[in-house]
């Protein structure tokens, strides 16, 4: 028996409901706010990555799964969305529609890492990402967003954490003041921080390890930094949260691992899940697409992964609508019968009705079993007499309660039954 690999889950038929549940709240909020769905390719080329994220990041450098394909050409499964958004955007010459351009996207991303509670080495975001608007206002209008597709789902056990990090030109200044503090404890990080030191200092604000942890407590802070620029769209954007009323509180330990990031970070978190994580995470990256080759474009957006959005609306005890049921399973009292009753479930597919029918030829008492196992709601039962007389009756699986219709007006019946 060949098993599936570790780090990856199948989604199983009684499950599914759940995940297009999920999927068809977040296309009406974003229906709503004028986004329209962009799709890309499960890889890419591996530059692609090392150009956006950083070729010094933990995902380029430990997670991505890379590899060469027949004509020697390196491919990566995508670890994130946003860059193949970007890559999109000026391969395809987006800016040429009307801007700001405003997109969502449901995409697996694939990362080489320990499995844990929803997360996997294969997991599934949405994400959203609009370009071509530098104005605070977006980046409310984002944040707004993230905030109604999770308040329609019913999560309010939530925190908005938000941070700036500046622009290229204040983080500068950032750096030398937080190399300078670290400089005398570089034998205490880790080795990880230790390279960090040089390439991009602010990712050792974000390491796990505790012994890092412990050392930066006392750094100084990013936001302290922030230019006259930087610090009005902080406050602005500030401005519009308080006067939409969604609470947040600013957090000057979000510092983001990725290397486009710039300005406005924040985080939606939670605790319901045990320790507390993070459930959707975004921010503005004004670099981005310049950084892959297009013409510089100001960029905001947001991604959060599905799988975990799952396990915390289980734990908070969340519905996801009702499962899908069949509603009419027909019957045929045996094989012979099995055109009208084909021929039955033709026509009310027709009127928009769910039915099925026997296929492998069992008796009445195994199909009504059958019936019973996969929750049809009616059952129908197609004989001589059904023929000849061109009546049915429709028996309602729950208790049992039968009604007489005419064979031609099955699907009006079913209809109006409750």
């Amino acid at each position: 028996m060949i098993r599936i690999p570790k780090g990856v889950k199948d989604v199983l038929p009684q499950d599914s409901y759940k995940w297009q549940f999920v999927e068809n709240v977040a296309r009406n909020v974003c229906s709503l706010g004028g986004l329209k769905e962009i799709r890309t390719p499960t890889f890419e080329h591996t530059g692609l990555f090392t150009r956006s994220i950083g070729d010094n990041t933990d995902v380029v450098s430990k997670e991505m799964y890379t590899f060469d394909d027949k004509a020697g050409r390196s491919l990566t499964l995508k670890p994130e969305g946003t860059a193949c958004v970007a890559r999109s955007y000026i391969e395809n010459s987006l800016e040429a529609n009307s801007l700001p351009l405003k997109m969502y996207y449901f995409t697996p991303v694939f990362r080489y890492e320990n499995p844990q509670a929803g997360r996997y080495r294969e997991h599934h975001q949405f994400g959203v990402e609009v370009y071509g608007s530098p104005s605070p206002v977006m980046d409310y209008e984002v944040i707004k967003l993230a905030y109604d597709f999770l308040s329609a789902l019913g999560i309010d056990q939530l925190k908005l954490r938000l941070n700036s990090i500046g622009c290229p030109t204040c983080r500068e200044q950032y750096n030398k003041a937080l190399k300078e503090y670290l400089s005398s404890k570089l034998d205490k990080l880790c080795s990880t921080c230790r390279e960090r030191f040089e390439k991009n200092p602010l990712r050792i604000i974000d390491c796990k390890v505790p012994s890092c942890k412990e050392i930066v407590a006392g750094a100084p802070r990013i936001i302290d930094y922030i230019c006259d620029d930087c610090k009005e769209h902080l406050a602005m954007l500030r401005a519009y949260l308080d006067d939409a009323k969604i609470p947040y509180e600013i957090d000057p330990d979000i510092v983001r691992g990725l290397d486009y990031y710039t300005k406005t970070v924040f985080e939606f978190v939670t605790t319901a899940l045990g320790a507390q994580g993070t459930v959707c995470g975004g921010g503005r990256y004004d670099n981005l697409v310049e950084s892959v080759g297009g013409k510089p474009t100001p960029c905001v957006g947001f991604g959060l992964g599905i799988e975990r959005l799952l396990l915390l609306m289980e734990a908070l005890g969340l519905g996801f609508g009702n499962a899908p049921v069949l509603k009419v399973f027909v019957m045929s009292q045996n094989p012979s019968y099995t055109d009208e009753c084909l021929k039955t479930v033709r026509n009310l597919r027709s009127a928009g009705i769910s039915a099925d029918t026997e296929y492998n030829g069992r008796s009445l008492k195994a199909q009504f079993k059958y019936a019973d196992k996969i929750g049809a709601k009616y059952a129908v039962v197609i004989g001589e007499n059904e023929i000849v007389s061109g009546k049915v009756s429709v028996k309602r699986l729950s208790d049992g309660h039968i009604e007489e219709t005419e064979l031609n007006n099955l699907a009006e019946k079913i209809g109006c039954m409750v």
